[in-house]
């Protein structure tokens, strides 16, 4: 059998150095531009994005991973070559399935992408 990188516990672990540094505020928007937009197509504003992201690595589990196998590595200057962990999960505070995805580098989430899961759009 063929070892599935990362593994749940690499998962697990990533999710929780996340939490610790949302809950934090060590958040930093990897391509803000980007990530406002996607906000403003689900009605909300970067001011909320500490909330919907500790509402969503709270409720995150390793079966939520949508991201590659071994995860992708960034080619964003600010976090190059760090392993990106992409999710797919519900959000109760937008109200609706979100796909996100983000790296934590030195203690700080770095923040990739959040919007809509978009395969839902699609009625896959």
């Amino acid at each position: 059998m063929p070892l599935m990188l990362p593994s749940r516990k690499t998962i697990t672990g990533k999710v929780l150095l996340a939490q610790k540094a949302s809950k934090k505020g060590d958040i930093v928007l990897v391509t803000p531009d980007v990530i406002v937009a996607d906000l403003m197509e689900l009605g909300r504003s970067v001011d909320e994005i500490p909330k919907i992201l500790c509402g969503l690595l709270e409720n995150t589990r390793p079966d939520d991973y949508v991201g590659t196998r071994p995860p992708q590595r960034s080619y964003e200057a600010v976090i190059s070559g760090c392993e990106l962990f992409a999710f797919k999960t519900t959000s109760k505070t937008i109200g609706c399935t979100v796909y996100y995805k983000f790296t934590v580098k030195e203690d700080v989430l770095w923040l990739v992408s959040l919007h809509r899961d978009r395969s839902e759009k699609k009625g896959k």
